[in-house]
This record gives C-alpha cells, sequence and structure tokens, in this order.
C-alpha cells in the first residue's frame, strides 16, 4: 500500500507546478489555479508521509520528486509547448532509470 501511496504523491507533485504555471497571467492572479496548486503539495506530502512510514525516507523522496520531475517535464512538452531536444530526452532518461533502480533495490 505505502507504493500506491508515493506514487499518488508524485503524481501529486506533478499537479502543483502546473498550478503555479496557470495561476498566473497577463490578467494577474487566478484564484482556482493557485488553490489547485495548494491542494497538490498539501496532498502530496500527506502522502509521502504516509509512504515513509513504510519504505526508507531516501528511497521515497527521491522517488516521490523523480516521479514529479518527469511528469511536469512531460507536461511542460506535451502541454506548454517546452522543448524536447536529445539532450533533454537522454537527461530525463536518466531519472527515470534512477527511479527503476531504487525500486529494484
Amino acid at each position: 500500500m505505502a507504493w500506491i501511496y508515493l506514487v499518488a504523491a508524485g503524481v501529486l507533485e506533478i499537479g502543483w507546478p502546473v498550478g503555479l504555471k496557470m495561476g498566473w497571467g497577463a490578467d494577474g492572479a487566478k484564484p482556482l489555479w493557485l488553490g489547485f496548486s495548494l491542494f497538490c503539495i498539501v496532498a502530496s506530502g500527506a502522502l509521502l508521509l504516509w509512504a515513509q512510514r513504510t519504505i526508507p525516507m531516501g528511497t521515497a523522496y527521491a522517488v516521490w520528486t523523480g516521479i514529479g520531475a518527469v511528469g511536469a517535464f512531460t507536461v511542460g512538452i506535451l502541454a506548454f509547448g517546452d522543448q524536447a531536444t536529445t539532450m533533454r530526452m537522454v537527461s530525463i532518461a536518466l531519472v527515470v532509470a534512477g527511479i527503476v533502480g531504487l525500486k529494484l533495490a
């Protein structure tokens, strides 16, 4: 169950930078997006707390941030037009390899 909490925490970790990105525009603050971001931060942290009761802290934190980083990277490319250069793709693949390695260890 701890790994389910950890993966859910990682997915929510993707939500808060998206909420921050969408939470401010040319016309000022967008409270619903900022509220979404705050919700994701709190819920992600709570799920990480529950996951760390069983999973070692270093592993849980690395997996949590890794899922968030890879997810935010992917959303950035798909939704916001971020560049998908070869170097960026190789670098994110190394992050994924690290996450898999930690899960297997």
